[in-house]
This record gives C-alpha cells, structure tokens and sequence, in this order.
C-alpha cells in the first residue's frame, strides 16, 4: 500500500516542470499581442488557485485510494510483472481504453461531470487551463473505472504510472497552436483534436475523449474535426460567470444539488444524478 501512495507522488519526468513554464510564458507573449485571443490574467490567477487546491485533495484522494487499489489488485486471479516491457505496452492501452471511459463517463453522468466541470470553464484556450482540475475526484468515483484494469493483473503503480504520464502529455494540448503532426493525428490526442473537446459548440460537444491516444474516439464514434463553418467557442454551455476559484469548483455541485432538492422521490433524483447532465 505504501509503494502505491509513494508511486502516486513520486512520478517524475527530469525537466518537465521547468519546460512546462518555460512553454506557459512563449504562450502567452504569443498570445498577448494578437487582440482576437490575448490573455486572461484573471482567469489564469484563479486556475493556479484551482489547481493549488487540486494538488492538496488529490493527495488526500491518492491516501484514501491506495488501499482499496491495493486490496482489488491482491485478489486479482494473476499478476503481471512490472519488469516486463511487453506488460507495460500493453498496460498502456489497456488503461488509455480505461481513461477512454472515464473521460467519457465524466461528460455523460451528471455526478462525474459536476467534478469534471471545473475543467471546462476556461473561455479561452491556452496551457494552464490543463491545471485547472477538480477537488471532488474521490466523491464523484470516476476512479472506479480502473478498478477493473487492476483485477485484470495489471499493477497499481503501473496504472498510476501511466496515467502520470498521459496527463503530462495532456498538459501540451491544451493550445490554440496550429501545431499539425501529420498522418499521426490519425493516432495520436493532439492539440486540433483537443481544441475540439473543449469548444461547447452543440457539434462539438462530447467528442474527443482520448488522453494520448485518439483511436477509441474513432471507435466509438466520439471523433470530431474543426468546421469551417463553425468557428471553435470554449467554456460551458451555460457558463457560471464568476472567476472565484470557490465558485468554479463547486459550481456545477452546487446546480446538481439545487435539482435534486427539487427531485420528488429517491427514483427521479437518481435519474437526476445518474442522467446526462
């Protein structure tokens, strides 16, 4: 249990913070002399506060979580070795398919996405918005999509491991750079692809959910190219107009639980919590 917390913590790629500022700053002096985009030093003051409070719960959430991955990975009928490449390989698909669902589960379930939310309510498009994450991951149990990636074998700290890293991945995509990388866009999550996620145009809405990867999207039909004809609009489809950090994070909970107040039975607030949002 306590090499699974430690490996939650302890993932580290050498150079990644410091390249990752040094790409914020090129961003914004990029940004800030072209009048249509500029830049949001506001909303940017509130998603470093966001994403300070998400390095804290997430920590608490990592403690609480070790555990109970732990427990399901021990009664797991097999496990795989970590010492093997070709695990590690295959691990890598197995939980980008895994992060697929999540993904998918946090925008289509109104009480993971009243988490996920906060994620998506940047106006405008640009690397810090990557950081700015939910508190409530431990309420909301989008976890419990990988449980299953760990009864099948695969060790926790792989699964934390790789996750780790794909978020870091995630973190570059998060630009309105036309940053085009060819015949790989047929494979790979890029930034035109993730553009495309978080735009809340009603043709965009819902699609590209893929971390890395971009193929389960064209799987299961959730895969969305920019329209010429549809210029991209970021944020929510029914913003929360405030950048109070308190007010962005538990927005969205506080809209869910304003409903299911009003729901009239067990039956319909479950409809409410579990429904679309």
């Amino acid at each position: 249990m306590s090499h699974i917390l430690h490996h939650a913590h302890s993932v580290h790629i050498p150079g990644f913070l410091p390249f990752a500022l040094i790409t914020v700053v090129v961003e914004m002096l990029w940004r800030l002399p072209v009048i249509e985009k500029g830049y949001n030093f506001l909303s940017a003051g509130s998603t470093l506060v966001i994403a300070l409070g998400h390095t804290l719960t997430d920590a608490l959430t990592a403690l609480i979580l070790a555990p109970v991955f732990a427990l399901v990975w021990h009664f797991a009928p097999w496990h795989f070795s970590m010492h093997d490449w070709r695990v590690w390989v295959i691990g890598f698909f197995v939980v980008e398919f895994a992060y697929y669902w999540y993904h998918r589960f946090s925008h289509e379930v109104r009480w993971l996405w009243a988490n996920h939310a906060v994620h998506h309510t940047p106006e405008e498009m640009n690397l810090l918005s990557a950081i700015r994450l939910g508190w409530t991951n431990l309420i909301s149990a989008g976890w419990l999509v990988y449980l299953p990636v760990m009864w099948l074998g695969f060790d926790p700290r792989m699964v934390i491991i790789l996750l780790a890293l794909d978020l870091r991945f995630q973190f570059f995509l998060h630009t309105e750079a036309r940053i085009n990388l060819g015949p790989l866009e047929w494979i790979l999550n890029t930034p035109a692809h993730h553009r495309i996620h978080h735009a809340s145009n009603a043709p965009y809405i819902d699609k590209n959910y893929g971390g890395a990867l971009i193929i389960f999207d064209r799987m299961f039909g959730t895969f969305a190219a920019e329209r010429k004809d549809e210029p991209l609009r970021y944020g929510l489809d029914h913003p929360l107009d405030t950048n109070n950090p308190i007010g962005l994070v538990f927005g969205e909970w506080r809209r869910l639980l304003s409903d299911l107040r009003r729901a009239p039975n067990w039956y319909a607030a479950a409809r409410i919590a579990l429904g679309r949002p």
